[in-house]
């Protein structure tokens, strides 16, 4: 610890380093040198601690690591100093983007006024843990219905552009372009860079995601990665990019790692390669194969043109030869006859049947003109009438002085009554 004395005399105003930053003024204030030491003194009486958090920078310099720690769930961070003593004691494989506790303990630097925490000890944060809650959200994405297959989209066959995400400069990129332009010379590539692992890995993805789902031109998108340990490929089975996948209206490929790696993104996405250049062979197909086959559907149409044309032609020679097309003739005449003898038969019956009709017909007419009152009249009988209208049946109805009218077979007469007439009387004279 730093020892400051006071080296005044009464009345003076105290050198900055005899001031302690409590008692400090205006007219007394207390030295940089001062303010250090006793921050320094302070936080050097705190234990050393536990604490869980992401690295988001790991600098190696003349063996000692200078990095930052960033909490797992919030933007907080803090600078981490591993000296090389300790260095040599952790695991080899620590860098940026893994998940990890470190046992920490502050520091202050006087000289510079930096506050950062030196590590004594450092491991990565256990699988098992990390591997159950990614369980634990795939059994709950699986029960929401985002692993379906009926949901998944169909790729299309020929893709006219590539939506591409993947890391700059990148294996992954070189692997999937090389091998999609062996396949198809002519395809084309629309590329979106970002962070593939670390912080950034997320927020990259799912910006590039969406640029890529709203350009109409894309026609299918592909996530690709390299390989790494479990600990890299966290960010790919982030619950907010998986989602985002399952939501895009355009198919989405995931190409992430290795044939054993299983994040997230694979469930969800359209299509799961198993490496970035599975990828590329899945999405565009090879041109060679596809003239292949080209040539051989127009040899296999070429062939069954041929059958069918002689199929046909075997058949109509056939069908000539018969008889009836050879020599026609002589079923027509044979036709003629019977045509005639019908025609005859049919003019017979047609006749027979008027007759009779006509036949039947003056029957009924003279039936008719038997039982006409016409008739009647026309052999000297007459109906008389009364002056309403009624016809005259009984005598009594019609007394001496009654006027009547007599209907005679031409035309009609008026009369009076003289009377009834008593039965056998011969009729008045006049």
């Amino acid at each position: 610890m730093t020892v400051f004395e006071a080296e005044t005399a009464p009345g003076e105003t105290p050198p900055a380093d005899a001031v302690a930053p409590r008692d400090s003024s205006a007219d007394a204030p207390t030295s940089v040198a001062r303010l250090n030491a006793t921050i320094r003194d302070f936080v050097a009486r705190w234990n050393t601690v536990w604490v869980e958090g992401e690295i988001t920078s790991w600098n190696v310099r003349a063996g000692n690591v200078f990095a930052r720690l960033k909490d797992t769930r919030s933007d907080a961070q803090i600078s981490i100093r591993v000296w090389s003593s300790v260095r040599a004691r952790i695991p080899k494989d620590l860098g940026v983007g893994d998940h990890v506790v470190a046992a920490v303990k502050s520091d202050y630097f006087v000289k510079s006024g930096d506050f950062s925490f030196t590590v004594s000890a450092m491991k990565h944060v256990g699988l098992g843990d990390q591997l159950e809650r990614l369980e634990k959200l795939r059994m709950q994405l699986r029960q929401e219905g985002l692993f379906d297959q009926n949901r998944k989209k169909r790729l299309p066959f020929l893709p006219h552009v590539i939506g591409l995400i993947t890391g700059e400069r990148s294996d992954a990129e070189k692997d999937v372009h090389r091998n999609a332009e062996l396949r198809w010379p002519q395809v084309r590539f629309r590329t979106e860079y970002a962070a593939v692992q670390g912080d950034r890995c997320v927020p990259d993805t799912l910006g590039a995601l969406a640029r890529l789902d709203a350009d109409p031109e894309v026609d299918v998108i592909i996530i690709a990665r390299g390989g790494g340990d479990p600990q890299t490929l966290l960010g790919f089975s982030d619950e907010r990019l998986v989602r985002a996948v399952a939501a895009a209206s355009t198919p989405v490929v995931s190409a992430i790692g290795h044939e054993n790696d299983h994040p997230l993104l694979d469930d969800v996405a359209d299509l799961r390669a198993s490496t970035p250049t599975d990828a590329a062979k899945r999405v565009v197909p090879d041109v060679g194969e596809q003239r292949a086959l080209i040539a051989q559907l127009r040899s296999r149409a070429t062939t069954r043109l041929i059958q069918r044309v002689g199929h046909d032609i075997a058949q109509l020679e056939q069908l000539r030869s018969r008889p009836a097309l050879r020599s026609p003739d002589p079923i027509i005449e044979s036709r003629a006859q019977e045509l005639w003898l019908l025609q005859s038969r049919g003019r017979d019956s047609v006749t027979r049947r008027l007759d009779s009709a006509s036949r039947s017909a003056s029957e009924l007419r003279a039936s008719l003109r038997a039982l006409s009152p016409a008739a009647t009249l026309a052999r000297g009988y007459a109906i008389a009438h009364l002056r309403d209208g009624a016809i005259l049946r009984d005598a009594k109805d019609a007394p001496a002085g009654t006027a009547l009218t007599i209907t005679l077979d031409r035309g009609s007469v008026g009369a009076r009554s003289e009377g009834e007439t008593p039965e056998g009387a011969s009729p008045p004279t006049t």
